[in-house]
């Protein structure tokens, strides 16, 4: 058992909240019960998610994808209030880690996307001391762009999709970011990838890749944003002594 603050104040430090400006606020974003015992991990605070928190008896929910972003309607009405609703009625905790999470060297998304797909020497870019949110490698092997899409099916269990390059050239040289970050395929192109990873794909990315002579893979935002905060909840249950479990909302996107 630990209790709230013990753990708030912990992955305070931890994550290094206080290095990012970030679209939403990051930690406790709905207050439960004081002792924690139990944490369900999920990605993102759906319905379905507390729902399952609920009937799991779990004292918190942590995921990446909380609530209160930026930009987003401020009443507290509709889906809103029925999710935050639930959790206040089963005295539950929301913990939300964003940006932080993606970054983190060793539990964080695009850490954990790495060491998913076997990557070995996977580094982040520095920013003004913080780490940066794409991250690349160097291959011991280059591998043809339709390896590259196999290993990501077999790995992330879902097809993705492939915006060949117009060279069609080997892949010696990747870099990655997970979620919704296709916008950097520019950075990625200037960093000297061969290809770039990320979850997301617009409308855009089809002619930049062929212009900017890259690989694109959109391997699902969901899809690349699994393994994080699984890797944090495990290690939060071996330091504190609690028990967790990861329960996967199925998503397409």
């Amino acid at each position: 058992m630990v209790q709230r603050k013990e753990l708030v104040d912990y992955l305070q430090c931890f994550l290094n909240v206080d290095d990012f400006k970030d679209y939403c606020p990051n930690g406790l974003q709905v207050e439960g019960c004081s002792e924690i015992n139990h944490i369900v991990a999920g990605v993102t605070a759906s319905q379905a998610l507390i729902d399952q928190a609920v009937e799991q008896n779990a004292d918190a929910i942590l995921v990446h994808h909380g609530y209160f972003w930026r930009g987003e309607s401020e009443p507290v009405v509709g889906i809103k209030q029925k999710r935050i609703k639930t959790l206040l009625q089963a005295d539950i905790n929301l913990l939300a880690y964003h940006l932080p999470l993606d970054a983190h060297p060793q539990l964080g998304n695009n850490a954990q996307l790495a060491r998913q797909l076997g990557i070995e020497d996977a580094v982040s870019r520095k920013h003004n001391g913080v780490n940066d949110l794409l991250w690349e490698a160097s291959l011991k092997q280059s591998m043809n762009a339709v390896e590259l899409g196999q290993l990501l099916q077999l790995r992330l269990e879902r097809s993705a999709l492939w915006l060949p390059s117009t060279s069609n050239q080997r892949i010696k040289r990747l870099v990655w970011c997970s979620g919704g970050a296709q916008s950097y395929i520019e950075m990625a192109a200037a960093m000297g990838a061969d290809a770039y990873i990320s979850g997301e794909v617009s409308e855009q990315t089809t002619h930049l890749a062929k212009e900017l002579d890259i690989h694109y893979f959109a391997a699902g935002h969901h899809a690349t944003e699994r393994y994080g905060v699984q890797a944090l909840a495990a290690h939060l249950a071996e330091k504190f002594d609690i028990s967790y479990q990861f329960i996967d909302i199925e998503n397409p996107v």
